[in-house]
């Protein structure tokens, strides 16, 4: 399967995505995940990138369109791929869209995750993420065995920079005036598929029931 999986930080999409890698080999592709690992290896994208990662801001679109130009044309793609966190502008999905024509490819629709503010607060408030293995884990719902230290592979367990209440504030204000926009966009477009629900199951069960699965 081909999908873009949009909705606000917190609203669930990397649960989401992992959950369907296992239907079909689809790989998730994570903008986030990829900046992150650039931002901990220092190369010029990470250092380019961590400023506005920080901030709760976004990367420019010229840095994103790099990116994900040259991973959807890795070998794992064959088998279809998630978006996980991109498109996250207009431009970006008018870019995206003009990229896999050039490909010949097209997406099978895109997913609009809904959740309530609230939820999302307190949801990134109080998750965790592991320093060297990147588990992730919730002090409210899922907190690991021993307090700071990660259970799989005993690294420090950390509240990352842009998980703050500030930051968590502030990425969901830039989602709503730059992200949100995309709904309707696709919406026009006739891709899109918008689910209403703080449960992954739900989401996945609308995702089955769309792909006839």
């Amino acid at each position: 399967m081909k999908l873009i999986l949009l909705g606000a930080p917190g609203a669930g999409k990397g649960t989401v995505a992992k959950l369907l890698t296992k239907m079909d080999g689809s790989v998730q592709i994570s903008t986030g995940d990829i900046l992150r690992g650039a931002v901990a290896a220092g190369t010029e994208l990470g250092k380019q990138a961590e400023a506005a990662m920080k901030a709760g801001d976004l990367v420019s679109d010229d840095l994103i369109m790099g990116i994900m130009k040259d991973r959807l044309q890795e070998d794992d793609c064959k088998n279809g791929y998630l978006l996980d966190g991109f498109p996250r502008t207009i431009p970006q999905a008018e870019a995206l869209k003009k990229l896999l024509a050039d490909m010949g490819e097209e997406l099978d629709f895109v997913v609009n995750i809904d959740v309530p503010r609230d939820v999302i607060l307190d949801r990134l408030t109080t998750r965790r993420t592991c320093e060297d293995c990147g588990a992730i884990y919730n002090v409210k719902s899922n907190p690991t065995k021993v307090e700071g230290v990660c259970d799989a592979c005993g690294g420090k367990v950390v509240q990352r920079d842009d998980e703050t209440e500030e930051a968590i504030s502030n990425r969901l204000d830039v989602y709503n005036e730059k992200t949100a926009p995309l709904a309707d966009f696709y919406e026009k477009e006739g891709m899109l598929l918008t689910v209403s629900a703080t449960s992954s199951d739900a989401v996945i069960d609308a995702i089955k029931e769309k792909l006839g699965k």
